[in-house]
């Protein structure tokens, strides 16, 4: 267990090696599943505001999830999530043949990495960013771990460590500093 400020970071996010493929998995973590992915109080207010140029990527089923929910729903625990297809598809799915591929970030790198009237620069919620780290905020103390999936298993063991593969999005979810502490906590439980 490594200690981040307010955070306990399970020490898989400094060993596990992991590398996304697609190839592979055919973009299954957008569509199996049980609750949509989650989503941050402050993501819902983006969501509503570049679902405008979110829509054109977006297939009919997803469209009229979104038309029925809302941008995003709460689940049975209360947590915030993106809506979901019947059959359990996250609603902002769109596909490349059989490839499964986020609706929102096709927009964004449409937009040339920006969506036009609203200063968002990142391409999906920030847990979608962070797969295969899942994020649990305690209150008193947010817990950052490695979820293994079995549709994930081609990625499992290759690429780079999860701290490094997924440096964007933990700058994203916690700032620079958090990261950098992180790093040196890492170096510091390397060298023991």
């Amino acid at each position: 267990m490594i200690v981040v400020q307010n955070s306990i970071v399970s020490d898989d996010i400094a060993d596990r090696r992991f590398g996304c493929d697609l190839g592979c998995c055919r973009g299954a973590c957008c569509v199996d599943g049980d609750s949509g992915a989650p989503l941050l109080e402050e993501e819902v207010p983006v969501l509503e505001a570049i679902l405008p140029e979110v829509k054109p990527y977006m297939t009919a089923e997803g469209l009229d999830a979104v038309e029925r929910q809302g941008v995003a729903v709460r689940d049975n625990d209360g947590d915030l999530g993106t809506p979901l297809i019947a059959g359990g598809a996250c609603a902002y799915i769109t596909y490349d043949g059989d490839l499964a591929l986020c609706a929102i970030e096709k927009a964004f790198r449409a937009n040339n990495f920006q969506f036009p009237n609203f200063n968002f620069q990142f391409p999906k919620p920030v847990s979608c960013h962070l797969y295969p780290i899942r994020v649990e905020d305690y209150g008193e103390f947010t817990a950052v771990n490695y979820h293994r999936w079995d549709i994930c298993r081609s990625a499992q063991g290759h690429g780079d460590p999860l701290y490094i593969y997924l440096k964007e999005p933990l700058v994203r979810r916690f700032g620079q500093a958090w990261y950098d502490e992180l790093l040196g906590q890492i170096k510091i439980s390397n060298n023991d």
